[in-house]
């Protein structure tokens, strides 16, 4: 990543991405299960597409809802608060009619999606029947992150955070070559505002004023996590380029969850829900699910890609 400095006093006008679904992603199933996906900050439904096909092809109802203010000019987005992030999430679980989707609810959140899930179980105990964090970002401590993120907490109290960005740079949390090139030639020549392929490849700008957002939210779940006993799954890449396994780590050691199990992933970088190994990724979602509706929780098994690390 590379810092911008931005500066305008153009208001952009308020109004969704052409091609950006304005209430995200549903498809109906039949096994009357349900998951809601979470997609991350300043991503898209689009992220999390491969697995909601899947999931859906097993039998669950998946929704993957449009989070706040995505899809708008990035200078709408970055004004957005992370309450309002989950207050997405929080009303599509309360929308699901149970009379036509009876069975348990999971949730499955992406990077900073992973947070809202969690939130979500720790607020509805009785309604979230487990939780798969897929890459969580608690730190951004991966091996391409900035130095600058060290700047984070001074930029939290000064004017700077409306003004500076950073700039995706390769490999995007990619390591498939031919994906990371499509992202590559758009993002290369997108602009600050430019909505034109957002709804395919997410934002090519991060706002820093999002992140201080996102440290808010970190230091609110960090207090939440203790309440935390539903199942909980975490999924993510050794050689993540924006979050360690610090953050699975810290995770599985603060909940309090009787069921919690650690995939590691060995092809992959951020977005295991589109790099190579999405499948893998699709199949333990699948597994860690159908283990907990027919209550035959084991841990999964340790494979020669996976290594599984259960409580």
């Amino acid at each position: 990543m590379s810092v911008k400095f931005y500066f305008t006093l153009k208001k952009p006008k308020a109004g969704l991405s052409p091609s950006f679904p304005k209430d995200g992603l549903f498809f109906k199933g039949k096994n009357g299960s349900t998951v809601i996906l979470i997609h991350g900050l300043t991503g898209t439904p689009h992220e999390m597409r491969f697995l909601a096909n899947s999931l859906n092809k097993a039998g669950y109802s998946v929704i993957c809802p449009r989070l706040a203010k995505h899809g708008e000019p990035l200078e709408i987005l970055k004004h957005a608060k992370w309450q309002e992030f989950y207050e997405t999430v929080r009303q599509t679980l309360l929308q699901i009619d149970t009379t036509v989707h009876p069975g348990p609810i999971f949730v499955s959140g992406l990077s900073m999606g992973a947070l809202l899930g969690l939130l979500l179980a720790e607020e509805f105990p009785d309604r979230i029947a487990g939780v798969s964090c897929l890459s969580p970002t608690l730190f951004y401590d991966g091996w391409n992150t900035p130095w600058s993120r060290y700047l984070l907490p001074l930029a939290y109290y000064t004017p700077i955070k409306e003004f500076f960005y950073f700039k995706e740079e390769p490999p995007y949390g990619i390591k498939n070559p031919a994906i990371r090139e499509l992202i590559h030639r758009y993002y290369e020549k997108a602009t600050i505002n430019n909505l034109e392929n957002v709804a395919k490849y997410g934002y090519p700008y991060f706002p820093v004023k999002l992140l201080c957002q996102l440290l808010t939210l970190v230091k609110y779940l960090n207090k939440k996590l203790p309440n935390i006993h539903t199942p909980v799954q975490l999924i993510q890449a050794e050689e993540d380029d924006m979050t360690s396994m610090k953050n699975s780590e810290f995770i599985r050691k603060h909940i309090r969850s009787e069921i919690k199990e650690l995939i590691l992933l060995f092809n992959s970088y951020h977005i295991i829900t589109a790099d190579q190994e999405r499948d893998k990724v699709a199949h333990h979602l699948e597994d860690f699910f159908n283990r907990i509706r027919n209550k035959t929780y084991l841990p999964a098994k340790n494979i020669s890609e996976t290594n599984v690390c259960p409580v």
